[in-house]
């Protein structure tokens, strides 16, 4: 019996979005070591956090080991039911960011999240509209999703411009914790009629992933 590959017998790993000179693919093991180093290197201004979790508030010595961890729980808890595509984004091939995908029971509510991070160099260059627009097509063209939501905190006016950019709409907000302080978030929703596209994207490997995911074949 001949053997099975590795994006055989995980599909996830077999799913690969051009857009233009990006490409994005599912988090593997041998990515770590590069995006460990963007993290190093920094991908927001110190003094601002725009994560909901402040993850990188860890100190320096042990952010490596905890991003090893992290990947590995995204790898070990990717279910139809709890949802979590990583997908490494690289320009000309060099890895640049991370562009997002995630839900809870999506097979039921047909709704995702997306949420990024980009090296702090790269700001500004229009990359992360990019990566946001290529993922949104991904969803609603090969993955029949028919929302995706989005947040930021109001201290965040370029995650905000991004969704502006996309489509989204405003969706409310609400205020949570953030490092001891009360901040206040907009929360947004994106749908195929509000979609305001990119370049093309090429797309391999999803509808073994739709099928993995309990999206349909």
């Amino acid at each position: 019996m001949p053997s099975l590959t590795l994006e055989e017998i995980w599909p996830p790993f077999g799913l690969r979005v051009e857009a233009g000179d990006l490409t994005l693919s599912v988090l593997r093991e041998g990515d770590v070591a590069a995006l460990v180093g963007l993290v190093l290197e920094g991908i927001h201004d110190p003094d601002d956090m725009p994560f909901l979790f402040p993850w990188t508030r860890a100190p320096r010595e042990e952010l490596p080991a905890n991003y090893v961890r992290y990947a590995g729980r995204v790898l070990a808890g990717q279910s139809p039911e709890s949802t979590s595509l990583q997908l490494v984004v690289r320009r000309a091939g060099e890895v640049v960011g991370i562009q997002a995908l995630e839900g809870e029971d999506v097979p039921v509510t047909r709704t995702m999240e997306t949420g990024s991070w980009l090296v702090r160099r790269l700001h500004g260059q229009g990359i992360g509209t990019r990566m946001r627009q290529a993922v949104c097509a991904l969803a609603f063209d090969h993955l029949g999703i028919e929302r995706i939501t989005s947040s930021a905190y109001l201290d965040n006016p370029s995650s905000m411009a991004v969704s502006r950019a996309v489509g989204y709409q405003p969706n409310g907000r609400r205020w949570i914790a953030r490092e001891g302080e009360p901040a206040e978030q907009q929360s947004y929703v994106l749908t195929p009629g509000t979609f305001r596209r990119g370049e093309e994207i090429r797309v391999e490997g999803a509808a073994a992933l739709r099928e993995f995911l309990g999206l349909g074949g």
